[in-house]
């Protein structure tokens, strides 16, 4: 039985409507940070626990099963919320071997160092990470090589100092990765040809600009003076009427935030970046998740401050949402585009935020 204590006083660091939110939604990315407890039947679950949802006053939140158990509640045997923590400890001392390995190790290798079986341990690092562990390391070392490229090294350095054993596999990675040649990205688009065109949206003025994988660019108030400084060694040429079809599909994107928009995207960044702007196109119209959440997701809980950087450094504007990223309160944080085009963008799209005083904007 719990406590009147426990009902009364929840631990005063769990944010309570994001947690309700979290349960409700069933975010795994939210298990082992917060425990729900269910006051009618003294059972305890993490927030992606498959059953039924009681109603909310008959749920308080703890930060840990211990607190939940001191409480008087019993784990669910449905969800098993015990193992949770054991799962990420598992997953993040197999990141550290990754990081730490000169090659890529194999599955079997990081489960048995980790106590898992294979099969088991693939699936929840690719729940829990977004991809899997053969996955992940291909994405670090393709990061180390993008960091080797942009440094005075030739792109032979880069191959064998990224970890790469042979050049042939650095650039098979390297171009379905970065979308030009790895020479290309080093020196400043040379060899590739880049097409521009400025849009009169219901945002501003936007630049777009596109190879022909996909569109590179996309941002506010943006002149052809920064595109060439980004893009100092490429071909910059108007859009012609092969880009036409993307400039449209752009406008419907702007116009009809609510619909599906699946326009070829081909941008840059470190592995971190990637991740994390792979992660935004992952949040629906309508909703909107925290720095901390999209962190969490990554698989770097404590690195909210590198996804705001990242969420600032993202090229393709509405594409790629990161409008859809706010505080942890409700508030909106910063948008490069400008705080009233996000709210614009939010809006348009159904979502709700916190607005702050205006001394704290």
């Amino acid at each position: 039985m719990t406590t009147a204590c426990a009902m009364l006083e929840p631990m005063p660091t769990i944010d309570l409507e994001a947690a309700w939110a979290a349960f409700e939604r069933r975010d795994r990315r939210w298990d082992g940070r917060v425990i729900g407890a269910v006051k009618t039947t003294g059972i305890y679950c993490k927030p992606s626990c498959p059953a039924r949802r009681p109603k909310r006053e008959h749920v308080e939140f703890f930060a840990g099963s211990d607190e939940a158990r001191a409480a008087g509640y019993r784990a669910c045997l449905r969800c098993k919320p015990d193992e949770v923590g054991r799962d990420r400890e598992a997953i993040g001392r197999a990141i550290e071997l990754i990081n730490q390995a000169e090659d890529i190790p194999r599955l079997e290798q990081l489960a048995a160092a980790v106590g898992y079986a294979p099969h088991h341990f693939q699936r929840i690092f690719t729940r829990e990470i977004g991809v899997s562990p053969a996955a992940y390391a291909r994405g670090l070392r393709a990061e180390r090589a993008a960091s080797a490229l942009n440094e005075n090294g030739t792109v032979t350095e880069a191959i064998y100092d990224s970890g790469y054993s042979a050049p042939s596999r650095f650039y098979a990675d390297a171009k379905d990765r970065l979308g030009m040649t790895p020479s290309a990205w080093r020196d400043g688009g040379r060899g590739e040809t880049i097409r521009y065109a400025f849009l009169d949206t219901p945002l501003g003025r936007m630049l777009v600009a596109a190879t022909n994988k996909g569109i590179c660019r996309l941002t506010f108030d943006e002149d052809l003076a920064a595109l060439k400084l980004r893009f100092p060694n490429a071909t910059i040429l108007p859009a012609d009427t092969a880009m036409a079809s993307l400039i449209s599909g752009v406008m419907s994107a702007i116009e009809t935030p609510t619909a599906v928009h699946d326009l070829p995207i081909d941008v840059v960044g470190t592995g971190f970046q990637e991740r994390v702007w792979a992660e935004l196109r992952k949040i629906p119209p309508g909703e909107t998740r925290s720095y901390a959440d999209i962190a969490a997701a990554v698989g770097d809980p404590k690195a909210t401050r590198a996804v705001g950087t990242a969420n600032g450094s993202n090229p393709v504007a509405v594409l790629v949402p990161c409008h859809r990223v706010i505080r942890s309160d409700g508030s909106l944080g910063g948008y490069a585009g400008g705080l009233e085009r996000k709210r614009k963008l939010l809006a348009a799209e159904g979502a709700t935020w916190k607005e702050q005083a205006a001394f704290d904007l």
